[in-house]
């Protein structure tokens, strides 16, 4: 290992240049991963019905309870060994390697085989009727059953973001996105297996694109790689993974309880019709908001390096050039949100109705967006330097904090516009207590220099 590269770039290189070699693969990966998202959406829409897509906004929980489990075990693997290789711990680095490969595979089967056992019942609390539970039935089994598949090719995609590939991983997420959108329309046209062709297609090109990360990490000329003795789970390796990535896993739980909320709020006050259109809505913030995720992942190895190589200064610099960045990506957003609301919400149907409802939750959704990228890449940074217990809490400010007490309280008094306005209500206070809490961390920081 001694005699191998390691990216000590990381620590030298100009930010700047490093932020978008390690950024735009990055973003470039989560925007053709939210575009798959999307493929499927529309497919579904406008190949089987308005219905078919409230059906598949249940399932927005289901999704970010996985999710959670995956970034619980793959985000955390991620940041620890980028500050073990900004240590030169190269060991540890590779037993990190092991331990994410077998505890994605253990998570991935409990998840599928606990869920697919009250599946039902779950979508129904979640906001289903029988006119949307069949529909989120038949797509989320078949997802369930390639979870495992879906937990590993996540989590072996951060590894090899974090030990110097982000074009690799770029790669991965692209032929995933590519496969998908051909799958599609074969699987749910030419076959017409409906919305389930959609999901068979999901698992189909993930399995793809894992084989493909499989065959990398095989290679003995990488710096990480898969040999006897790495898998065997170590119990430091394992807490501090688990560790660091409870904030990732803590925001994707709340997120799942939140989006239970938003729908049983709206098919309260709005019905069926209006979970769909919060399914669109959603589908379309998720572009921005993994364009900013590709941002933070390109800012997590650098600022993890650094910081575990005492180099505070450089630390700072990406943080800020990336809260710069995500700012600009969160106004364009907003821009977008404001003035061409109807035109892309069209994109996923044609009813006239949902278009409407969508059109008009969107504008609200993206109020205050032009701020929510600086609270984003804050609670991220926080994450990337290992400081678990800051970024947990922020992580949990807006979804917890603000929204779940908005989400219960104003619905009561506005009806559906109340479910609708809690959103940009928790995006300007929990970026008002993000930025109390960065400014205290920077003159930390100045006062050790």
């Amino acid at each position: 290992m001694a005699g191998q590269k390691t990216p000590t770039a990381l620590g030298t290189e100009n930010i700047g240049k490093l932020l978008m070699q390690y950024a735009v693969p990055a973003i470039i990966a989560m925007t053709a991963s939210s575009l798959y998202n999307m493929v499927d959406s529309i497919f579904i829409g406008h190949g089987v019905g308005t219905m078919a897509i409230s059906g598949l906004a249940l399932t927005f929980p289901l999704m970010n309870l996985a999710a959670a489990f995956g970034s619980l075990v793959g985000v955390g693997a991620a940041t620890l060994i980028s500050v073990k290789l900004g240590q030169k711990d190269y060991d540890t680095a590779q037993r990190v390697l092991g331990n994410v490969f077998v505890l994605n595979i253990l998570l991935g089967v409990a998840f599928t085989v606990v869920v697919m056992a009250f599946l039902d019942p779950i979508l129904y609390f979640f906001g289903g009727s029988d006119e949307t539970v069949g529909y989120a039935r038949d797509y989320m089994q078949i997802i369930l059953l390639g979870n495992a598949v879906t937990h590993l090719y996540l989590g072996l995609n951060a590894v090899l973001r974090s030990s110097g590939h982000p074009q690799k991983a770029m790669y991965a997420t692209i032929a995933t996105v590519i496969i998908n959108t051909i799958l599609d329309p074969v699987f749910i046209y030419g076959f017409g297996w409906g919305i389930r062709g959609a999901a068979i297609a999901t698992i189909v090109a993930q399995v793809i694109s894992l084989i493909w990360q499989l065959r990398i990490f095989s290679n003995k000329d990488e710096l990480l790689h898969f040999h006897r003795g790495i898998f065997r789970l170590k119990r430091k390796i394992v807490f501090d993974s688990l560790a660091i990535g409870m904030s990732p896993f803590l925001m994707n739980m709340a997120a799942c309880f939140i989006v239970i909320l938003i729908n049983q709020g709206l098919k309260k006050y709005g019905g069926d019709l209006a979970i769909g259109a919060f399914g669109i809505v959603n589908r379309l913030v998720f572009i921005i908001v993994m364009i900013v995720m590709g941002l933070n992942q390109g800012m997590q190895p650098i600022a993890g390096y650094n910081f575990g190589a005492g180099q505070h200064a450089r630390v700072i610099k990406t943080l800020k050039l990336t809260i710069i960045y995500a700012t600009c990506v969160t106004t364009f957003g907003f821009i977008v949100g404001m003035l061409f609301s109807d035109w892309v919400v069209s994109i996923f149907t044609s009813d006239a109705e949902l278009i409407a409802l969508s059109a008009k939750g969107l504008r609200i959704v993206v109020m205050f967006f032009p701020i929510i990228g600086f609270q984003m890449v804050t609670a991220n940074f926080f994450q990337s330097i290992g400081m678990a217990s800051k970024a947990i809490f922020l992580s949990l400010t807006r979804q917890m904090m603000v929204l779940l007490p908005c989400l219960i309280i104003l619905p009561r008094f506005f009806g559906v516009a109340g479910v609708w306005y809690s959103m940009p209500i928790s995006d300007l206070l929990a970026s008002l207590i993000a930025g109390t809490m960065l400014v205290w961390q920077l003159r930390k920081f100045k006062a050790q220099a």
